[in-house]
């Protein structure tokens, strides 16, 4: 079966943070055959198990914020392919409402760039961004990291991973990285479908060739993305003023471009779209579809997709086959009992 595992196998290394030698245990990740490279290059960066445990610890502790009351896990929920579902904006400290709905967490080290306008290019540092974002975390690392160092726990699990007691921003950063870059979901029907185990029904069977005739240029298998950055024809939200990818190029040509999220887990995902104003699968097809009316500002930018009604549904029934539930409730993802 093609199916992605996590082999552990004990190693001795050096860790480059200026500490003794230590015992770690390697962490390899397994993914189809058929998948492309990671863009992430685990024989220079590899996971270890300690690191990847305090990583997932940090994730979920709302000691990063700044009032203590939002965690990486308050957005990025695990059984909802770390998103959040009961809004369209993510929510931050104070009650905050942010600008944008927060990206799923998924097969991150097969990405190049991150955040929905690429504004970061390393894993390793992505986690800064929402950390010292007003809206979200609102904290910043002059004052979280003596935060940490005093803690009662969180120095003794630093020693463990790093082999230094005292916390960088360095090893907070990159532990949080190490555990998103476990976050790998190769195991819906679709991918049991390629391997061979399973079969698709007739209808979607049907669906997977709508979905190739009309999806796959930007939602492109196996990853069911391409990464890269789409205009799709959104009217854009006066109120929210987000330019997307412009932001931070300031090319004309990014103007309205976000990334092009992946469909892996998109049952359980809602609510759509960079700003999270789709709530189902049926208003998005209905946005793509030719005989939806064009918005006045990207009328040459939106894809358009010529099916029935029927064929809506083919298309919905095959986009459910990406679902991976044992990876949405993959307890090795969830809150942290010790």
């Amino acid at each position: 079966m093609n199916r992605w595992i996590l082999i552990l196998l004990p190693s001795i290394f050096l860790f480059g943070f200026g500490a003794a030698e230590l015992s770690q245990t390697k962490i390899e990740i397994k993914y189809p055959s058929n998948w492309p490279k990671p863009n992430y290059d685990f024989e220079k960066k590899p996971l270890y198990k300690e690191r990847v445990k305090l990583g997932r610890k940090l994730f979920y502790d709302p000691i990063l914020s700044r009032n203590d009351m939002v965690s990486c896990a308050s957005c990025h929920l695990s059984f909802t392919a770390f998103t959040h579902v009961d809004h369209a904006l993510s929510h931050g400290i104070n009650d905050s409402i942010g600008t944008r709905n927060a990206p799923v967490l998924i097969n991150l080290a097969w990405n190049k760039l991150f955040m929905w306008d690429g504004a970061v290019n390393n894993i390793e540092v992505q986690a800064l961004a929402p950390i010292s974002h007003a809206s979200e975390m609102g904290n910043d690392l002059v004052t979280l990291l003596p935060k940490l160092n005093e803690h009662d726990v969180y120095p003794a699990l630093f020693k463990t991973a790093f082999g230094e007691e005292k916390i960088t921003s360095k090893q907070l950063l990159l532990a949080l990285a190490q555990f998103q870059l476990t976050l790998v979901s190769a195991n819906s029907k679709y991918d049991k479908v390629k391997a061979g185990v399973l079969k698709f029904t007739e209808q979607e069977a049907n669906g997977y060739k709508l979905f190739q005739q009309n999806c796959n240029g930007c939602h492109k298998e196996p990853l069911f993305t391409t990464t890269e950055f789409e205009n799709n024809g959104l009217q854009p939200d006066a109120n929210l003023r987000d330019s997307g990818r412009y932001q931070v190029t300031r090319m004309s040509k990014d103007l309205f471009k976000f990334k092009v999220p992946t469909l892996r887990n998109i049952q359980y995902s809602f609510p759509y779209m960079h700003d999270g104003r789709y709530n189902n699968l049926n208003e998005v097809l209905n946005h793509y579809r030719a005989d939806q009316e064009l918005n006045v500002i990207n009328q040459q930018n939106k894809p358009v997709i010529q099916i029935t009604e029927h064929e809506k549904v083919d298309l919905i029934a095959f986009l459910l086959t990406l679902s991976d539930r044992e990876f949405l409730f993959n307890p090795d993802y969830g809150f942290p009992r010790n």
